[in-house]
């Protein structure tokens, strides 16, 4: 930061400082710019400045820090304001800045970023003199730091040599006790080695076993072999001799069902001559007009379509919207998660829409398709294909209770149907006088087009 404004000639504004303000000096007149820019208005800030007029101060010297420093430097009426505060706040300081001689007990520094901002008469000395003793001060700072340094090093190396000789003698007590384990396993390798070749003569031995009880298994399997044929002819003879008593036992069977057969006509021929002669006339009422049950006439249409189709044959569905001003509502997630729940959510809706769009077309009747938008973190962009309407529940409304909200606002005698598979959802709306189906229905529907 480099001064170069004039000013009247015998104030010290004519001064220039040639060179960069120490760091030290920097941040105190930062800090004095800092204290007195909350006691100014907005308007006598400098423009770059106004932005940071609400800031704390220390948020203030730390985020405006540059600004205000390149804004006293540069501003010669700011840097009057913060001088006239800086007057304010210290007047022992600036008193004894005007008269030529600050205080010998201040701090080099604070006399240097006052003097800074005040511009008395000589201030760029005291700059100078206060930048002088500061790098005099991190001169002695950073001597005194390497022969801290240094001596830490030292101690550092000391006890790196005394830790080196430790490990030294640890290794090598190591290597010591490495090279008679080594020993050791040579011992036991050797050994080893036998019993290896021990095992091996042992193994030569148990293979001319094995190949001798391999012949002698060859030869039990062999006489198996003859023994499973003579077994094999002889059960021959006995089925031969099994079939001979069935054909025998067949005939005698056929004897005495012809015997039966004989007694049973018989019977039947006595019978029929019996109710000939009671001239019995024949029966009036059978068992099915014994039962009790809705004669065909006294059906209601209802009834009639209810009892002809299962609950799952999607022809009941056409039947329902056939029904004057029908209005389906359909339970969208539920619906689309039964049929096709591998899909993500955005293409779920499109394709559920695109098929309850035809079914509207069909059927005319009107259709409500609702999804759950609880869980929704922004609005659904969605243009809603003809004839289908599509709502979303609000936050901490579910759609199943937006499906009943709507079950409850048609006007009794409606016929409303509601296609979900949730079975709180379908008693709901049941006890509320609309029709449930299953999304079953409704997925088998829309897929014949």
């Amino acid at each position: 930061m480099v001064e170069t404004q004039g000013g009247e000639p015998g104030d010290g504004a004519a001064e220039v400082l040639d060179r960069p303000l120490p760091e030290g000096v920097r941040r105190r007149v930062v800090q004095i710019v800092s204290d007195g820019f909350g006691g100014l208005t907005v308007g006598e800030l400098p423009a770059q400045l106004r932005q940071y007029a609400r800031f704390a101060p220390n948020r203030r010297t730390k985020f405006a820090g540059n600004a205000m420093a390149a804004a006293v430097e540069s501003d010669t009426l700011f840097r009057q304001r913060i001088g006239e505060k800086f007057r304010e706040a210290q007047p022992e300081l600036s008193g004894a800045l005007d008269s030529g001689s600050p205080p010998p007990a201040a701090d080099p520094l604070d006399v240097a970023a006052a003097a800074y901002v005040l511009r008395p008469a000589g201030w760029v000395k005291l700059v100078t003199a206060a930048g002088e003793e500061a790098q005099r001060a991190d001169a002695e700072r950073a001597g005194e730091e390497s022969r801290a340094e240094l001596e830490r090093l030292t101690a550092e190396l000391a006890a790196a040599r005394e830790q080196i000789r430790t490990e030294t003698e640890r290794l090598r007590a190591e290597l010591d006790a490495a090279k008679r384990e080594s020993d050791a396993l040579h011992r036991k390798l050797r050994a080893a080695l036998s019993d290896v070749k021990r095992g091996e003569a042992a193994l030569r031995k148990a293979q001319g076993e094995l190949e001798a009880a391999r012949a002698e298994g060859q030869a039990q399997v062999s006489a198996a072999e003859s023994e499973t044929r003579r077994l094999k002819a002889r059960l021959g003879e006995a089925e031969a001799a099994l079939e001979a008593t069935r054909r025998a036992a067949r005939e005698g069977r056929s004897v005495e069902d012809m015997r039966v057969r004989l007694l049973l006509d018989t019977v039947l021929d006595a019978a029929q001559g019996l109710r000939r002669e009671l001239a019995l006339p024949p029966v009036s009422v059978r068992p099915a007009e014994t039962v009790d049950a809705v004669e065909p006439g006294r059906m209601t249409p209802k009834d009639i379509a209810a009892r002809a189709l299962s609950e799952h044959d999607p022809a009941i569905l056409d039947q329902l919207l056939a029904l004057p001003q029908a209005h389906l509502v359909v339970d969208g997630y539920n619906v689309t998660k039964t049929g096709y729940p591998q899909m993500p959510l955005e293409k779920q809706r499109l394709r559920l829409l695109g098929q309850l769009s035809q079914l509207a077309a069909q059927t005319g009747a009107e259709v409500t398709c609702v999804f759950d938008g609880a869980e929704l973190a922004a609005p659904v962009l969605l243009a809603p294909p003809r004839g289908v309407r599509v709502l979303f529940s609000k936050p901490g409304v579910t759609a199943d209770e937006l499906i009943r909200q709507l079950v409850r606002a048609e006007p009794p005698g409606r016929p409303v149907i509601v296609a979900s598979t949730d079975r709180e959802v379908a008693d709901g709306v049941a006890r509320a006088g609309a029709r449930p189906v299953a999304s079953a229905v409704l997925l088998r529907r829309l897929s014949r087009g």
